[in-house]
Formats: structure tokens, sequence, C-alpha cells
């Protein structure tokens, strides 16, 4: 297997189950509570991790008994976390309300995460000559990120940026050494505006012919664009810059799972793909979105972010290879 470097945060979630997520103004009866590990850089490492690749981890925590919890959980995966300690914040957490039906509504404290420096990330200079591919959301500084994708780029590692949640700062000079851009369809959505494309209603985009879909993935400054789907799968297409990206436009069906809770399900995905790129470094993406797909749903049919990543035999004896 490969190795994956992930760029991200570590937040303690706070998990409520209500029966309907509430209205602004509104208070409900929580069914039942529980208290995890998570934040996307976390779930993502797990994710890769649990998916079989040798996976570090780069990120900043509190100086408190968070941090403590989140040493030893990476330990319990098997990471290589590489956490910067920030005296004088707190370690991130995040309040997570989920429905009945699944669905969620997360607020997120960044805490440490916020505070992540370049100086930290470049101390890892190492670890991204090691890695096959390096993997950021944006729950980090932004000059912390660009960092990451140019020296993961400069080591000749193949780069993914999840853009969640979205980031003001978000420009075609960060872009520029992304090998490939993951946004889900509300992302997809801002970045078109930003970018020049007008607006868009993000629950509309599943409904585009393959065509639409790709001229609008071509309006945007990335090599490749996989827009996630939900359940109605995944959507892989070249963007607007020149490069090795893929050569053809790719809609891949989702999982057929009964989910109760998809926290995370983003999460999972982008980490069991870049598992699977840092296995297969020369394959292109459309063929690795299957066990992504795959290895997201099952996720989902599990409570929580961290701990409902399932493990690469799962994935095979669920839906063979």
């Amino acid at each position: 297997m490969g190795r994956v470097l992930v760029v991200g945060s570590y937040n303690q979630d706070l998990v409520w189950e209500v029966d309907a997520l509430p209205s602004p103004g509104e208070t409900r009866a929580g069914l039942a509570f529980r208290s995890g590990p998570g934040g996307k850089g976390f779930n993502q490492a797990v994710a890769a991790a649990r998916a079989g690749a040798t996976t570090t981890l780069i990120g900043a925590l509190g100086d408190d008994t968070l941090a403590e919890g989140a040493r030893a959980l990476a330990r319990a995966e098997g990471i290589d976390a590489r956490f910067e300690t920030i005296p004088d914040a707190a370690t991130g957490t995040a309040g997570i309300l989920v429905d009945a039906q699944g669905r969620n509504s997360i607020v997120v404290a960044l805490g440490a995460n916020a505070r992540l420096t370049i100086a930290h990330v470049e101390a890892q200079a190492e670890s991204f000559r090691g890695a096959t591919v390096v993997l950021a959301p944006l729950e980090s500084p932004l000059h912390a990120v660009r960092a990451a994708m140019r020296l993961g780029r400069a080591a000749g590692a193949r780069t993914i940026l999840n853009p969640a949640p979205m980031h003001a700062g978000l420009d075609a000079a960060t872009l520029a050494d992304i090998d490939l851009l993951t946004p889900n369809e509300t992302e997809m959505a801002e970045l078109l505006a930003r970018f020049g494309a007008g607006h868009v209603e993000a629950k509309t985009l599943r409904d585009f012919a393959d065509a639409e879909l790709a001229a609008l993935c071509a309006r945007l400054p990335v090599r490749a664009v996989l827009i996630t789907l939900g359940d109605a799968g995944a959507f892989l297409a070249p963007g607007g810059l020149r490069g090795d990206g893929p050569a053809t436009v790719t809609r891949a069906p989702a999982a057929l799972v009964r989910a109760i809770d998809t926290t995370g399900a983003g999460d999972a995905f982008n980490g069991a793909l870049a598992a699977a790129w840092a296995e297969r470094a020369e394959a292109d993406p459309a063929t690795l979105l299957p066990f992504a797909i795959r290895f997201a749903g099952l996720s989902t049919e599990r409570a929580g972010a961290a701990a409902a990543m399932p493990n690469r035999d799962e994935v095979v004896a669920r839906f063979g290879p």
C-alpha cells in the first residue's frame, strides 16, 4: 500500500440524536447523546488508515485533556500523528444534531485547528517526501493548506483538496497545486459562483446531463473535479487546467446501503479515495470511485464520524473486490 498524508483538523464531536432538526428559535428534546473523535482531518486519516494506507496526520491541538485523547486515538488507529500544540487554544469541538432520517446539522469551534502554522507544516518535509497522496480539507488555515499542497506537489505526490467547509480565501492560486478537487453539491455551487460560472442551485446539480455538468467543471481552474452527490453517487470530469487529469467524464452510482447517520460520509469517501490512489498512483481516478463510494456508503450504516469508518476487509466482504 502507498502512503497518505492528511493535513487537517481534530475535533471532539458532541452528538445529539433528535426526531427532527430544530427550526431557528426552536428547542427540541434529544433522544440520545454520545461523544467521540471527529474533525475532517482526523476522520479522513482514520478512513485512509482503515482502507489500508500507511497514514500520517498533520494538525494542531490545544494543551488540554481532549488533546491527550486525540493522541491516544491516533496511536490506536496506527496513524503517525504530527500535532502542533497551541498552548493558549482549546482543542477543536463540534456540536452535531442527527435526525431520524440520518441528516445532520453541525456547528464547529475550530480552536487550535485554526492556529496550525506554516512552520509546523514545513517542518514535516520528510513526511511529504514519503507521501504518495496528500489530502487536505479546509478546517485548517488556508495558508497551511496551501503550503501542504505546494510541498506535496513538489514531492511528486498526488494532491487532493476537499473544499469543506468552503473558505472565503480559496482562489485560483491555491487550486494550481491540486490534482483533484472534491466538492459536494453545496460546495460546487459556491465554487461556480466564485469563479464566474454563475448561480446554480446546489440541489439541481445531480439532475444535470453529463455534458452540462462537465462544462461547469471545466469552468474551475483545477485539473480535475470530483463532485460527491450523496445518494446520487459521484461525478468526475476534467477541470479547466491542462494536465494529467481524467480524460473522460464518469458518473458513478451510490452504494446500496441503509443510512442511519451521514455524519462523516464525505470524509470517509475522501480518505478511502486517497488510500486507493496511494495504492495505484498511476490509476485514472475514475477506476477508484467504486471503492470510495462503497466505503463511504458503509460508513453511513453506523453512528458517528471517525468511529463509523469501516475497514477494507468489511467493504470487500459486503460489496466484493
